[in-house]
């Protein structure tokens, strides 16, 4: 790759866009249990919106926003809500991932089953994004220091 260089233009024009990219991730993710979007689309967001400063800001301000070694444990947070869904489901009496068996008192089973795929779309979304933003780190790792 080529060596990193440093424009203030750019950094600036990263700065404004990261937050609204980041918003509209999370806009994806919310919304994406009823219309189009969804964990794996708003993680990808969300990456871009911290990658986007990565590139054009180099490591170190990236590093102000996300530290390298929070990916893993955003990762694993993810895929932990994502498998305790469904596994309390199976654990209520229902089968593995069947959101309307989740022991939530007082709630319709419609209402539940809104609420468990928004908890796995939230469980998705972090893992895709701490993945992909783990996958360039590890592609760049050095290249600062050259």
């Amino acid at each position: 790759m080529k060596r990193h260089f440093e424009s203030p233009i750019v950094l600036l024009g990263a700065r404004l866009l990261s937050p609204y990219i980041m918003v509209f991730g999370w806009y994806v993710i919310f919304h994406g249990h009823y219309s189009p979007g969804g964990g794996f689309q708003g993680g990808a967001l969300l990456a871009a919106s911290v990658l986007l400063i990565r590139v054009a800001g180099g490591a170190h301000l990236g590093n102000l926003q996300i530290k390298e070694w929070v990916n893993n444990p955003i990762a694993a947070i993810g895929v932990l809500i994502y498998f305790g869904t469904g596994l309390v489901a199976a654990l209520a009496g229902g089968y593995f991932l069947d959101y309307g068996e989740l022991p939530i008192p007082g709630v319709e089973a419609a209402w539940l089953r809104y609420i468990g795929i928004l908890i796995i779309e939230v469980g998705i979304g972090l893992t895709v994004m701490a993945v992909l933003v783990m996958i360039y780190d590890n592609i760049v790792t050095g290249e600062d220091n050259d």
